[in-house]
């Protein structure tokens, strides 16, 4: 089993390594490669995008940004939703409705609050679409309120962490809710009622990761939710709170300092550890007793409490596992278990992506851990093996239900799945969880029912060749391709521009990625087919390289179009093209770049003209395929009150520009396309906007989708139907037919 987890777990860092020469190595000879997943965009690509080198992001600038997407008035429709429905997406908590048998809510990182009524194996939404879809816990009284508090908690490598907008109550089972307080904690990991106390609750916040201060730390409420008091502050601006609970008449908590900017993420520091109060929060003592000493090189800490046993898996800033200690006096002395490599494994230098321990309430020597695999242990934590069955990767969440003996809830990166052998083996996953996370889609003119896209931790998946959907390439999914004359042929990539071609639809996938030249790629590396012709195709590194024989050879044809690779030692892909626009004249060619530059070829490649620098992160280049001087570039990076513009437009190939922002939320715009009559749709954080007259007067597009990020739009001009790729609620069509005017 060593060995095994070791071959699961090494190539993750493999992966964020960029291949010294021009070539890389191909992939074993699989039909389909399924490479390592880990932690959401585990270099720098999503978090990176938004922001503005050197630049933070700006305090509340998600919310803000909603609020502004939330009062222009919408037009053009009903978004109707397509799924996955059989994928499911990251859950970062669970709870247990106290008053109905078989009813568990879950907290999707970016989907809303969910709920099933059947024992977890169907699941529905039961969270308003508009407002946040950011999750970081849900929890239930035992009165039957349920308790939601908003803002992703883990951090991820280089993703984006949506914020939150404080705690929200309800108590008709998620049919409404109420704003209860905590606006600015940014995201709340814990929520913990006391158990003989309904109106008495707890709430660790764990604050902003961008900026300090606010509502962080641990704390009470004695009127179910209404007001608050902090009753654990921690020791600086970033000390967060990630976990409290309630042991008889005394309280735990655990503090973690963590921190991102754009050059720099501190996933640690000397406020990080674990807390005690016998006082009901009036005094607190930091537990020491063989515990880590306070310093710097404190990570995020798990914790499990059953009566006088206390477990903490401890990891270092950097990432790596510290250890795991062992406590009999309710925390007063701890003992460090001799290293156990399966442990060390399952968390591969990113602890900071679970810090969480589950003990079974029947045996409290009985314990499960959070780690790429989930992690057992049936003597307290002296030895650990390691779930190989077919659960999915990345635990975040475990809930036990004392109303059915042994059966236990997991929430991982790929949904909801029900144990009834105490959580050791015998997992099913939920059949109806309709939260998958997109960075793209594919759709065919020839078969509209035909669509593919690249998910976050699920792979590349496709709505045919078996259930709808099914993953026909593994890893993370990026971008998608399905030949507009040939709906079998179709492309699909992984992480850091690792792509396949097939000839049957999936089926088998073979490699092409080797036979282009790169030493840089970007995490979304980006691929297009030429408008006349599908043979041809593009596909960028820090050089855009063509093929004209459907993707089996490539040739460079431009040199290095970024400002070369960035100073960051951890993130070494930065500087590469993330869009490219052909023309449809076949010789004028657009291309965009993470660095803000953008190019323009009028002769395929023999010279390139550059156009634009010192933009945020280029998202889009989108050319209007009548017109080869009409070009649209779109930008990635919040903005408070800066001359940022998110949209520019040109009609003279890029000589002259317009700033075509106008009304639009201050928020990252991440894809546009050219609809009928001069229409642009553009899809952003805070959903999708049309200009129906292609100017600077935005409107929101339609009706019924979730107010969720948008990663990628797919227009197909013949039916006029518009699908978007949301990251948190999976794909949605409307139709452009329906007059937006």
């Amino acid at each position: 089993m060593r060995k095994l987890l070791r071959l699961i777990l090494v190539p993750l860092a493999g992966l964020a390594v960029i291949a010294p020469q021009a070539t890389a190595a191909p992939p074993p000879p699989d039909d389909v490669y399924r490479p390592v997943r880990g932690p959401s965009a585990p270099a720098e690509y999503r978090y990176l995008q938004k922001t503005v080198p050197g630049e933070a992001l700006p305090r509340h600038a998600y919310a803000d940004a909603a609020d502004q997407a939330r009062q222009l008035p919408a037009s053009g429709g009903q978004w109707e939703p397509l799924g996955p429905t059989n994928i499911g997406g990251r859950i970062v908590s669970l709870a247990l409705d106290p008053e109905r048998a078989d009813t568990v809510y879950a907290a999707a990182a970016s989907g809303g609050i969910w709920r099933s009524d059947d024992a977890g194996e169907t699941f529905e939404s039961a969270w308003p679409d508009d407002l946040t879809q950011a999750m970081g816990a849900v929890a239930t009284s035992p009165d039957g309120t349920l308790f939601a508090g908003t803002g992703e908690p883990n951090p991820g490598g280089g993703s984006i962490t949506y914020e939150g907008t404080g705690l929200y109550r309800s108590t008709d089972g998620g049919k409404s809710w109420q704003p209860s307080g905590l606006r600015d904690s940014g995201a709340i990991s814990a929520i913990t009622v006391d158990p003989d106390n309904p109106r008495r609750i707890y709430a660790a916040a764990a604050g902003s990761l961008y900026n300090g201060g606010g509502d962080r730390g641990v704390y009470r409420s004695d009127d179910g939710g209404r007001t608050w008091d902090r009753i654990l502050k921690g020791a600086g601006e970033f000390t967060g709170a990630t976990e409290i609970f309630v042991q008889d008449e005394e309280l735990y908590a655990v503090l973690w300092d963590h921190r991102r900017t754009p050059e720099l993420r501190t996933y640690g520091g000397v406020g990080s550890g674990v807390f005690r109060s016998g006082d009901d929060g009036r005094t607190w003592e930091r537990l020491g007793g063989g515990l880590p000493e306070q310093g710097p090189d404190v990570g995020r800490i798990g914790l499990a409490v059953a009566g006088e046993r206390v477990y903490a898996i401890v990891n270092k800033t950097s990432g790596p596992f510290e250890g795991f200690y062992a406590s009999t006096d309710g925390g007063d002395s701890w003992t460090r278990t001799p290293a156990d490599e399966e442990l060390t494994d399952s968390q591969s230098t990113f602890g900071w992506w679970f810090g969480k321990i589950w003990a079974d309430p029947k045996d409290p020597t009985h314990l499960h851990a959070a780690g790429v695999p989930l992690m057992t242990s049936k003597d307290a934590g002296a030895t650990w093996t390691y779930d190989s069955t077919s659960i999915h990767v990345d635990q975040h969440a475990m809930v036990w239900d004392p109303r059915k003996p042994g059966r236990v809830y997991l929430g991982n990166d790929g949904g909801v799945y029900r144990s009834d052998a105490h959580g050791d083996g015998g997992w099913v996953k939920a059949r109806h969880e309709p939260y998958t996370q997109l960075f793209s889609a594919a759709i065919s003119p020839q078969d509209p029912a035909r669509i593919s896209g690249g998910s976050q931790d699920n792979g590349s998946l496709r709505s045919w060749g078996g259930e709808r959907f099914n993953e026909y390439l593994g890893g993370d999914g990026e971008e998608n391709l399905i030949n507009p004359e040939d709906k079998e042929n179709v492309f699909a990539c992984y992480q850091y521009g690792n792509c396949f071609r097939s000839t049957n639809g999936g089926k088998s996938m073979a490699y092409f990625a080797d036979k282009t030249t790169f030493k840089r790629r970007n995490w979304f590396t980006p691929m297009e087919f030429d408008p006349n012709d599908p043979q041809v195709l593009y596909y960028g590194s820090e050089v855009v390289n063509r093929s004209t024989d459907g993707g089996k050879t490539w040739q460079a044809i431009s040199g290095d179009l970024s400002g070369g690779p960035g100073p960051d030692p951890i993130y070494t892909n930065y500087g590469t093209i993330t869009s490219i626009a052909p023309a449809g004249d076949g010789r004028t060619i657009y291309a965009g770049t993470d660095d803000g530059r953008v190019w323009v070829t009028k002769a395929l490649g023999e010279h390139w003209t550059k156009l634009a620098e010192g933009r945020p992160w280029v998202t889009r280049v989108v050319v209007d395929p009548d017109n080869p001087d009409r070009v649209f570039t779109t930008h990635s990076a919040y903005r408070s009150g800066s001359p940022l513009a998110h949209v520019y437009g040109s009609t003279d190939g890029g000589r002259n520009w317009r700033d075509l922002t106008g009304n639009l939320p201050k928020a990252p715009v991440n894809d546009l396309v050219i609809g009928a009559d001069s229409a642009l749709h553009i899809g952003t954080d805070q959903g999708v906007f049309t200009s129906p007259e292609g100017k600077a007067e935005w409107l929101r597009l339609g009706e019924g989708m979730p107010l969720v990020p948008v990663d990628d739009l797919e227009y197909d001009n013949g039916r006029g139907r518009l699908v978007a790729a949301t990251f948190g609620r999976g794909f949605y069509e409307l139709s452009t037919r329906i007059s937006t005017r």
